[in-house]
């Protein structure tokens, strides 16, 4: 019984670092397009996003919700 609940937490982190790389990766792409088309009040926030994106992409690596997720690239 106790083991069964160790798997589980073990797959709902796996699952929520999976989550957080396919985050991360949109985060860049919508950050990106965001500096680049908005005004100069929002592309500070964009700055936000993009610092944040990376950080998940660090933590999480690039390629990990790809492969969780069955997601071609």
């Amino acid at each position: 019984m106790l083991l069964d609940f160790f798997g589980e937490m073990g797959e709902a982190v796996e699952y929520l670092v999976a989550l957080g790389s396919l985050m991360g990766v949109l985060g860049l792409i919508i950050g990106l397009i965001g500096f680049i088309s908005l005004g100069q009040f929002r592309r500070h926030q964009m700055i936000g996003v993009i610092i944040v994106s990376i950080m998940l992409l660090v933590v999480c690596g690039t390629a990990t919700g790809f492969k969780y997720f069955h997601i071609r690239h």
